[in-house]
Formats: structure tokens, C-alpha cells, sequence
């Protein structure tokens, strides 16, 4: 097996990866009611299934995050060049480097490390303290208010299964969770948004939230709703980690140019 095809099959682990995120933060809002966030889901789960898990999930996380920044850099998913094809491209160089971070973030779980803090806020506050670090805090929220919409966009177009093998896309269960997902999805990246442009503009990192505060911002029962549509998410993507159609990124290729370049 060949260093694309190692990356393409981490990656499927990766899909299931994130399927159990998602999985837990839906599990722990409907049976407690708290509102938790990827990393919050992490370190649950490493607390469940222990130091192997935690690895396993670590690097599929590294091998999504990698293969989505490939999608974003040389549109191995052949996305075009439209509007669509940007937007699809933005989100996945956005979600690229949220996975690569989740993947981090599981090694230090494995090493004993803590993890504390909102990682939105952490990362507002970091940009906060570079020179136009207010602008680059709003830019950042506005992007995501667009990745936000375009979700829902994808909800109702459907176009999400056009990644999957034929003769699951055809399946009800399979439009139908993708459809919930993707809107639950997208209602939490565009709440979280708002978090982040309100920390822009106040120059106030501690106004940022990602998926905890989202969820915690919203009434009953809008957060049970959105919940159960994070959990079809989650279901969503054991699905595409198994029958997404995934194209290899040109690992070889990209090796083989990078040593001529020497």
C-alpha cells in the first residue's frame, strides 16, 4: 500500500472520528443537558476508551485534517472554480486545520497533558494580540458565518451525497441524517460566528464561543432540536467513513516535486 492510499485510509478513520465528536456532544446535551465541544468530547471519550482510542482517534484526526488541506490546496475532491467550488475549498482548509488541532490535542490527552479553556476564545485571544488582530477576529467570524450558511445551503440541496457510493446516496437514512447533520452543523457555526465577530468588534476574547457556547446559548427546546441534528451528523459521517467516495491526494507526486526542487 502506498503512502496515498495509507493517507486515504487513515482518512476514513478520521470521518469516523469525527462521527463519535459529534456522537458525544449530542448524547451529553440530550442526557444532561450541558453543552460540550469537540475538545470536551475528546477528552471524554479518552476517558472511556483509554490511551488506545485516544491514538487511534489521533491519527485519523492528523490523516482528515491533512486530506482536507489537500482538498483546499490542490481541490483533490474537484470541487471548480465557482463560487461553490470557493466556498467548499475555504471550508475544508478551515475544517483542516480544526482536525490537525483535535489531533494535537488527542496526543496531549494520551501524555497526561490537560486540557483547559475554550480553544475558540484561546485562539481569539492569540489573534487579539497581533498587530490588526480585531480585523483578522472579524474576518474569521465572517468567513464562518459564510461556511455556516453554506451548510444549511448543502442541507437543502442535498449536495452532500454526491460523495457517496450511488447506492447509498439513494438510501433515505443516508439524505435524511446528512440533511439534519449539515443544518444542525450549520446553525452551530453561524451562532459561533456571531460569538466571534462580537469579540472583533468589543476586542474582547473572553465574547468568543465555539459549539459549547452555541449550544448553551440556545433555548429549549432549539438545543434539544440541534442536538439531535449533531447527532445525525455524527451518524452521517460513520456513514461517509465508510462509503464516501475519497480521491488519493498525490502524495508521490508532491515528494517527487519537492526533491527536484532541490
Amino acid at each position: 500500500m502506498n503512502a496515498s492510499a495509507r493517507l486515504t485510509t487513515l482518512t476514513r478513520v478520521g470521518f469516523a472520528a469525527r462521527g463519535l465528536l459529534y456522537i458525544v456532544i449530542a448524547v451529553v446535551v440530550l442526557r444532561t443537558g450541558r453543552a460540550e465541544d469537540t475538545s470536551g468530547a475528546l477528552a471524554t471519550l479518552g476517558e472511556g476508551g483509554g490511551q488506545v482510542l485516544l491514538a487511534v482517534m489521533a491519527a485519523g484526526l492528523f490523516a482528515y485534517g491533512l486530506w482536507r488541506l489537500s482538498d483546499a490546496a490542490v481541490d483533490i475532491e474537484r470541487h471548480g472554480s465557482d463560487r461553490e467550488g470557493v466556498m467548499e475549498r475555504l471550508g475544508a482548509a478551515a475544517s483542516g486545520v480544526v482536525h490537525l488541532l483535535l489531533g494535537w490535542q488527542a496526543i496531549r490527552l494520551m501524555r497526561g497533558a490537560a486540557s483547559a479553556g475554550d480553544g475558540t476564545q484561546q485562539g481569539a485571544e492569540a489573534a487579539l494580540q497581533l498587530p490588526g488582530g480585531a480585523t483578522i477576529v472579524v474576518i474569521a467570524g465572517a468567513v464562518l458565518f459564510a461556511v455556516g450558511a453554506f451548510q444549511i445551503v448543502k442541507a437543502v440541496k442535498g449536495t452532500f451525497l454526491k460523495n457517496l457510493e450511488p447506492q447509498i446516496a439513494r438510501q433515505p437514512w443516508a439524505r435524511w441524517s446528512g440533511r439534519a447533520g449539515y443544518a444542525a452543523r450549520g446553525v452551530v457555526f453561524i451562532i459561533s460566528s456571531y460569538f466571534l465577530l462580537r469579540a472583533g468588534l468589543q476586542e474582547q476574547a473572553g465574547e468568543a464561543g465555539g459549539t459549547a457556547q452555541a449550544l448553551g446559548w440556545l433555548t429549549s427546546p432549539w438545543d434539544v432540536l440541534v442536538a439531535v441534528g449533531l447527532l445525525a451528523f455524527g451518524l452521517f459521517s460513520l456513514i461517509e467513513a465508510r462509503f464516501r467516495i475519497l480521491h488519493n491526494v498525490p502524495v508521490g507526486g508532491a515528494v517527487r516535486r519537492a526533491a527536484g526542487l532541490r
